[in-house]
């Protein structure tokens, strides 16, 4: 059966830290062997003509075109919660995708986009969260799916409080989290990660484990923030795989040494750019969260440029 990418996946997820058999997973960043600043967006302004570079594997600014035109799934449910707003930047443009999820009536949607699989997958986007906009509860994901075609494409979906068995999928999520309200929404940057070696929750399941770099910052609202996500798939059954996060530009979080697959057949091949939430912890009536240029790329791709 086909599954729509932006099911509920769970009402209650908690999050872990996450855990190897030598112990916690180190965040590396301060190791400096990562860019950080300029990456190849900086040759092209406001990403104008960006998808024209080697690395680059999918790019929408969505300066054109109807909702969703370069993407290749968008919930029909929850399309009402998707429209085109100002951006009001002059890096990200004349228009931005705009999120809309409202309690009780659409708590949010996205759009999903499959491509090519690479060794490494760079993930840029822009994002603003709204004066109004309280805590998220899924955001932006980068989902490994057996394949391209027919239900394999779908075998990376879904799956919430289960542990992955290593040859179907694995992903991770680079999302604001609030720590249990410990942080003010909408949180601070985290990665949200499922994968075949995940730690198992207090209630038996597997709810994903966390990677929350500290010390950190709140998470500004109202000003656009550049985004950037990185994984490395592993060597089937080695512990060689990686992730890391920028923000701005800066690296705040590289881990490495996990097992996301067992077999070399299931990649990272799809992206679904969402904000979603549920009244668990969001409890504004209204949240808005505001997209722009979006990048897949084989290279770090940095900020975009100012030229």
């Amino acid at each position: 059966m086909k599954l729509s990418p932006f099911l509920l996946i769970a009402l209650v997820t908690p999050l872990l830290a996450t855990r190897t058999a030598g112990g916690v997973f180190t965040n590396l960043f301060a190791q400096g062997t990562l860019p950080q600043g300029p990456g190849l967006a900086a040759e092209f302004k406001a990403d104008f003509s960006i998808s024209n570079h080697y690395a680059v594997i999918f790019a929408d600014g969505f300066e054109s075109g109807e909702m969703g035109a370069r993407w290749d799934e968008q919930s029909a449910a929850k399309a009402k919660a998707l429209s085109f707003a100002p951006a009001m930047d002059e890096i990200c443009g004349r228009r931005c995708l705009r999120v809309e999820a409202r309690l009780g009536e659409n708590q949010g949607g996205g759009l999903t986009k499959w491509f090519q699989p690479a060794e490494r997958v760079f993930v840029r986007f822009y994002v603003r969260f709204d004066p109004g906009c309280d805590y998220v509860h899924h955001f932006v994901t980068l989902r490994a799916n057996k394949g391209l075609h027919g239900g394999d494409k779908w075998s990376g979906f879904g799956g919430a409080g289960e542990r992955p068995v290593g040859d179907e999928r694995f992903s991770t999520a680079l999302e604001p989290w609030g720590n249990w309200a410990r942080s003010p929404a909408p949180g601070k940057w985290n990665f949200y990660s499922y994968w075949h070696e995940i730690e198992v929750s207090p209630d038996g399941k597997y709810w994903g484990n966390s990677f929350l770099p500290e010390p950190q910052a709140v998470i500004k609202k109202d000003v656009w923030i550049c985004a950037e996500f990185m994984l490395k798939n592993n060597t089937p059954g080695q512990a060689d795989g990686e992730q890391a996060f920028w923000i701005d530009g800066r690296l705040l979080g590289l881990w490495r040494g996990i097992n996301w697959r067992k077999t070399e057949s299931l990649n990272a091949n799809a992206l679904t750019l969402e904000s979603y939430v549920t009244d668990r912890w969001t409890k504004n009536a209204t949240n808005v969260v505001y997209f722009d240029n979006v990048v897949i790329a084989r290279e770090y791709i940095g900020p975009a440029g100012r030229r």
